[in-house]
Formats: C-alpha cells, sequence, structure tokens
C-alpha cells in the first residue's frame, strides 16, 4: 500500500473579533482548529498540541577580568503565563514505532477542534522589545511511525486590559520648572517652563492636549518641543537594562529674548504603540510626556509627565470631567479663568402661581398652630428671594456701613 502525504498542517485560532485577529485577555477561552490536508491515506499515532506563553528577557554584557582577559556576561531570565498540553488523537506515548492503536486519516481536508481557557490570573500583555519578548502560542505535533513528527506553531495576542477611566488615570499631570543660564561670571536672564496635561491616561489614537507657557528671559535663542517616549526596562539576575524609544514629537515657535510663548491645548497624537506593561515582573514598559526647552549650548530644560497607555478608552462622561478640571485649573498658567457663571433660575420657573395659591389655604388640622409664629412661617413659605444681581445695587449704603464698622472698631 501506498501511504500519502501531509500537504498542508496548520493551526487556526477562533477570532472573538470583527477584524479576524486573534487577541484574547485573561480568562479568555482560546479555541481553534488544527487542520491537516492530506493526499492519500496516512496513519497517525496521535495528533497532540500545547498552549505556552511566557516573557523572556536576555542581553548580554562585555566584562574586563584583566590586562588582556576579557569575557561576555549573559542575563536571561523567564516567566511562565500559560502551560496548557492536549492529545487530539491518539495516545501519550509515541515513543515506540508499533502498528497497534494508529489512526487512519483519509485523504482529503481534516479539522480537529481545540480550545483552553486562559488563567484568570493577570497575564502580561504581548510585547516585542530590543532585549525580551511576551509571547503566546499553540503548537501543534503530528507523530506517525518511523517518520518524524511533523511540527506547526501559531502565535495569538493577549491583552491585559488597563481601563483608563480610573480616579489615578484621569487625573490631570503638570509641573514648573526655569533654569538661568550662565557664561562664566555672567548670568542671563531666566527661561520658564509650565505644562500640563489633562489626564494621565490615553489609549493609542488619541491625540493629547498640551497646556504650556514658556517664558525666555535669556539672551539665547530657543525653542520649545515635545516629545512622547517610550521606556522599556528588563530585569535579570539582579541587573536592569532600559531602552528609551521616541514615540511622537513636536516642535513649537523660536522663542527670542524677551519672549513668550502659549500652548493652549497643542496637539500631540499617539500612533499605534503596545499598551503599558506594569505588572510583569522582568519588563516593564512605561511612557512619558517630555514638554521640554531646546536651548543652544546648555543643557535643555524639561518637564516629564508620566502617561499610562491603556486599552480600554475613555466614557464620554470621563471626557467631560477631565475638560472641566482641565479647565478649572488652568488659571496657574495664567491662560484665563473660567467663563462667569450663569444667574440662578427665576422665582416663576421653580414655584407656580397655583402652587402660591394653594399654599394661602391653612389646613383645619393646623388650627392649633394659629398664632404669630405659624402666620410668620406660611406667609412667606413661596415668597419669591430678591432679584439676583452680580452689580450691588446699592453701592452707596453699603460704604456708609462699612465706613460706620471701620470707625466703630477699637483696634483701628
Amino acid at each position: 500500500m501506498v501511504l500519502g502525504k501531509v500537504k498542508s498542517f496548520t493551526v487556526s485560532y477562533d477570532c472573538l473579533n470583527d477584524s479576524n485577529v486573534p487577541v484574547f485577555s485573561s480568562g479568555d477561552c482560546v479555541s481553534g482548529r488544527v487542520i491537516i490536508e492530506v493526499t492519500g491515506e496516512i496513519r497517525v499515532k496521535s495528533l497532540k498540541i500545547h498552549a505556552k506563553g511566557f516573557a523572556k528577557v536576555r542581553w548580554t554584557e562585555s566584562r574586563n577580568a584583566g590586562s588582556n582577559t576579557a569575557y561576555t556576561q549573559n542575563y536571561t531570565e523567564e516567566v511562565e503565563y500559560l502551560n496548557h498540553k492536549d492529545i487530539l488523537i491518539g495516545h501519550e506515548r509515541d515513543d515506540d514505532n508499533s502498528e497497534e492503536g494508529l489512526t487512519t486519516i483519509h485523504s482529503g481536508r481534516h479539522e480537529y477542534a481545540f480550545s483552553l481557557e486562559l488563567p484568570q490570573t493577570p497575564l502580561a500583555t504581548s510585547f516585542e522589545g530590543k532585549h525580551g519578548s511576551v509571547r503566546y502560542w499553540v503548537k501543534a505535533e503530528l507523530h506517525r511511525p518511523w517518520l518524524l513528527p511533523m511540527k506547526t506553531k501559531k502565535e495569538f495576542t493577549v491583552f491585559e486590559h488597563i481601563d483608563i477611566n480610573t480616579p489615578l488615570l484621569l487625573s490631570p499631570q503638570a509641573g514648573t520648572k526655569d533654569k538661568t543660564l550662565c557664561c562664566w561670571f555672567c548670568t542671563s536672564g531666566p527661561i520658564s517652563l509650565s505644562a500640563k496635561i489633562e489626564r494621565k491616561g490615553y489609549t493609542p489614537g488619541e491625540s493629547i492636549q498640551i497646556f504650556a507657557e514658556i517664558e525666555n528671559c535669556s539672551s539665547r535663542m530657543v525653542v520649545p518641543k515635545a516629545a512622547i517616549y517610550q521606556t522599556q526596562t528588563f530585569y535579570a539576575k539582579g541587573k536592569m537594562k532600559e531602552v528609551k524609544q521616541l514615540v511622537a514629537n513636536l516642535r513649537g515657535e523660536s522663542l527670542s529674548s524677551g519672549k513668550t510663548e502659549t500652548w493652549t491645548g497643542k496637539m500631540l497624537k499617539i500612533p499605534p504603540v503596545s499598551p503599558s506593561i506594569l505588572d510583569c515582573s522582568i519588563i516593564r514598559v512605561e511612557y512619558s510626556l517630555m514638554v521640554y526647552v531646546d536651548i543652544p549650548g546648555a543643557i535643555n530644560l524639561s518637564l516629564n509627565l508620566p502617561l499610562v497607555i491603556g486599552t480600554i478608552p475613555l466614557h464620554p462622561f470621563g471626557s467631560r470631567t477631565s475638560s472641566v478640571s482641565s479647565q478649572c485649573s488652568m488659571s496657574w498658567l495664567g491662560m484665563g479663568l473660567p467663563e462667569r457663571p450663569e444667574a440662578p433660575p427665576s422665582y416663576a420657573e421653580i414655584v407656580t402661581e397655583e402652587q402660591r395659591q394653594s399654599s394661602l389655604d391653612v389646613p383645619a388640622a393646623r388650627e392649633e398652630l394659629d398664632g404669630p409664629l405659624f402666620a410668620y412661617i406660611h406667609e412667606f413659605r413661596f415668597q419669591p428671594p430678591p432679584l439676583y444681581s452680580e452689580i450691588d445695587p446699592n453701592p452707596d449704603h453699603a460704604r456708609r456701613t462699612e465706613e460706620h464698622r471701620l470707625d466703630a472698631c477699637p483696634s483701628r
């Protein structure tokens, strides 16, 4: 009998989203199929799957051990998040080549379903960095007698969700710094920088509104700028390796001596980036917004405002809350006070004429309360309040009252 051949051997996922991208979170069920396409017939001992997920870091450093001696130190660390095995065809033992217990797969396309549940504990978000990564995959192995196993592997993405609709991530971030330039015995005026953003948490694709004021009292021409940075930190064997990468930036107008520039919501868009990774013990991914003044021939004046890139976007009510809080707290930058409040509603809008008239009829059950006190309370129950005005209608009377009060004070 002529044995058939395996034409294709792949792993496919049942996606939970409309984009057909296999993305999952902790506690989700990962399901899919192992697809085998054969020509002719093949005999199979077993078809197994092995799902794994881990974070791994690795880097090397050169060390000197003497005048002519050098060696390389390796730093590696690994954290396992997922380890699941299952058998779709056959049995566990594959070390013999006996003809017993074999399964025949006929010519054509065959699909074998699998499913597994991700751990309920927090998982690290999938990530690819310079010195480490977080990866998840399902590997399938097809074992046949007298032949080497066939293997195929396909990765899937895990997002550990970060909801930016929390008080901590909705809180404004702000700072102020100044710098005085010196050249030998000459000192120029200071350069001052104040900056604020309306919240700490954002999602990819959003734009950060930057409120800032830059004052240049020095003798040099300076340029205000802003940039988003991603910082990757890797940990292994008590050591740390850090990589900082530019994500997005913008440039303001050049400022000559004595000039001031104000940013009233200058927009800086966040490109598609990995979410923040804050719960992994060996890999940490953080973001920050740097607002700085580029000073030729000197160290830049900079402010670092921390950011968290999340996966759950801002709710509409959160946007309004953060915007109001941003507007009301920007007065320290001298960018204008909130608008004047509206006057309260009129008396007629609150109490109708029918309500006022009906209140004039004293209930019979209250006859025992007749007297001066009850009559006073009842009469003024629905009387309109004084007219609202932001301007004192009797300024002269108020001034005379204040002068009289001051004259009567013995301490004056």
